[in-house]
């Protein structure tokens, strides 16, 4: 295993985060360690968890803190080698052909029959297989960039697993063959990020060769501060209700849970409708931009109009009252210092 000091893409762990946030990707210490190791080890991250909990937002994140490019290999059942690697520009070629027509009826013309008609074109047939015909797919791309980029291979899961095993070949050696040119070695080595939705149970020997990483539904705290940052025309206290609502959802039977993609489309909805405070008649008006079944939807509204409800405007009201208290104190503290009197911080949280 190579380990990769010299050319370090961070110089030490505590960076990845800062940098990633200039990214306005909120992270954590263990996905830190992971992207940092993954970067040290030269080993591909495996990154799993369900749709919308900002997997495919980290290499973006990632390809633009570190200033390389994003090369984006989206999966689809029906995958295959060449789609992933190279093609040869059929239309290209056909033109070439049409345009050469007399020239190759000189070089077959001396041939007494169809072997040697053969034998001819194929001594001459790198003049059709080569560079100038060849069309590179993600893969290729990422091994011939001459700067190291950030090779995104998308929903793994969807694809076949006669790809996945073409895959873990690469992996292993970031080489690839191509029979009429020969082999292609990665100069420089990408940054390979592979993610899954995990509607499919991916070989032991692919998630060896990785990194893993699981991402799942972020908590109430930090999807709290993702708001914050991605939708800051949302006041504060509708965002904590906002969040409050969406963690309490999610706990729900549905088909599909609303994402943090959705959670910031919700808050750029309601910035945008100029809502102070979030009611149920709100939820109902609204519900179509967190809910994207209509069994989701009933289940959601079903919850918001019945005792679940009721417990969701408590809670509600509870934030408020947090929130209150939190200025009430700020004022007060403000006033002290002003008029130089005292002032007591035992109920404060710091």
């Amino acid at each position: 295993m190579t380990i990769n000091a010299e050319n370090a893409v961070f110089a030490n762990l505590d960076e990845v985060e800062p940098r990633l946030a200039t990214q306005d990707y909120v992270s954590d210490r263990k996905l830190a360690t992971v992207v940092f190791l993954a970067t040290r080890l030269n080993k591909p991250i495996l990154a799993e968890g369900p749709a919308g909990v900002g997997k495919t937002e980290l290499a973006r994140s990632l390809a633009s803190a570190t200033d390389r490019a994003l090369i984006r290999l989206q999966c689809y059942e029906g995958l295959d080698e060449a789609k992933a690697l190279y093609e040869w520009e059929y239309s290209k070629q056909l033109l070439y052909t049409q345009v050469l027509r007399e020239k190759i009826g000189e070089v077959l013309g001396p041939t007494r029959d169809l072997r040697e008609a053969a034998q001819a074109l194929r001594e001459r047939e790198d003049v059709f297989f080569s560079e100038n015909f060849l069309v590179e797919r993600p893969i290729l791309q990422a091994i011939r960039s001459e700067r190291p980029p950030v090779l995104l291979i998308d929903e793994i899961d969807r694809a076949d697993e006669e790809f996945e095993a073409f895959l873990l070949e690469f992996l292993s050696d970031y080489q690839v063959s191509i029979p009429e040119i020969g082999t292609v070695v990665a100069e420089h080595k990408p940054i390979v990020i592979l993610t899954s939705n995990r509607t499919r149970e991916l070989s032991e020997a692919l998630k060896r060769r990785c990194l893993h990483l699981q991402l799942d539904y972020p908590n109430a705290e930090l999807e709290l501060e993702i708001v914050r940052l991605k939708a800051p025309g949302i006041g504060d206290a509708l965002a904590q209700q906002l969040v409050g609502t969406i963690q309490e959802i999610r706990k729900l039977d549905l088909r599909k849970a609303p994402s943090i993609g959705e959670t910031l489309d919700w808050a750029q909805s309601l910035a945008v409708l100029g809502a102070p405070q979030l009611s149920k008649e709100l939820i109902e008006e609204t519900i179509s931009v967190i809910a994207k079944y209509d069994r989701d939807a009933d289940k959601v509204l079903a919850y918001v109009r019945g005792n679940q409800g009721n417990a969701l405007a408590q809670r509600q009201s509870q934030q408020d009252d947090a929130i209150r208290t939190r200025h009430n104190n700020t004022i007060e503290e403000r006033h002290g210092d002003l008029y130089g009197q005292p002032h007591s911080h035992g109920s404060h949280s710091h």
